[in-house]
């Protein structure tokens, strides 16, 4: 679970709940119209923008990583790996079938190994999965930075339309009112559609992709070495490119 979005996300809303309470009555804020314009107004702009399908699978892989992102330390797999290579240097490739590897990606290259495919297949087969995983992603992330560029576009839009209404009632100022709620609340729900939620969760995506990017080419790598029967040293050795400079002189001591 990812605790820097739900403490965000409530922390953000809490913070506009206060000053909304210590400014007034919460109900004052609440305005059906206001949030139909935004929020149907953006929906119906993301749909024009991207196929319904893609809009619903974004919507889930948003919510799935903003909530349950864990990062994997390039570190752990090169050792993870690393012990792979040992037990495949002993028992031989078929020794990896009964290893146990939690990582989807690296247990699909692993039973490539073993199953006694080529280096050329695998690198394929693997890259294509890596680009297919990292376009998901980078859909996703364009997704919900749409969504968060029409939302508050849509307030604007939503303030235009109050204010039309209530110019054209300045006669009925029973009308003026809601008119003006429609024109000041589609502005602030769109702000908060957008900088609370969407695009934080768009920002968030990108990380993913980035790191996901660096793990993958990682794995992919580590594999190839695996088919090759390297030694869990030189594994080591040929993975730490993929570790921050300050972390590979660590690797190196810490084996040996």
């Amino acid at each position: 679970m990812d605790l820097a979005t739900i403490i965000g996300i409530l922390f953000g809303s809490f913070i506009v709940g206060l000053a909304i309470f210590l400014g007034g009555e919460l109900q004052t804020f609440a305005d059906l119209p206001s949030a139909l314009i935004v929020i149907g107004g953006a929906s119906a702009a993301t749909f024009v923008r991207f196929p319904l399908s893609n809009v619903f699978s974004a919507l889930v892989l948003g919510g799935k990583v903003a909530f349950t992102h864990r990062k994997l330390e390039p570190r752990m797999l090169i050792d993870e790996i690393a012990e792979l290579a040992d037990i495949a240097r002993k028992q031989g490739p078929l020794g990896l079938e009964t290893a146990e590897v939690d990582h989807e990606f690296l247990a699909k290259g692993v039973q490539y190994i073993a199953d006694g495919y080529d280096a050329a297949f695998i690198r394929d087969a693997l890259e294509k999965e890596r680009d297919l995983m990292l376009e998901r992603l980078q859909d996703g992330q364009r997704i919900f930075k749409a969504i968060g560029d029409a939302a508050p576009a849509f307030g604007m839009i939503g303030t235009l339309v109050g204010l039309v209404a209530m110019l054209a009632n300045m006669d009925d100022p029973s009308k003026i009112g809601p008119s003006m709620a429609i024109a000041l609340l589609t502005t602030l729900y769109g702000a908060i559609i957008a900088n609370l939620v969407c695009l934080p969760i768009a920002d968030k995506l990108e990380l993913k992709s980035n790191i996901e990017d660096v793990n993958l080419s990682l794995i992919l790598d580590g594999v190839l070495q695996l088919r090759d029967a390297k030694s869990p040293n030189l594994v080591r050795e040929m993975l730490t490119s993929y570790l921050p400079e300050h972390h590979r002189s660590d690797l190196v001591e810490a084996t040996a």
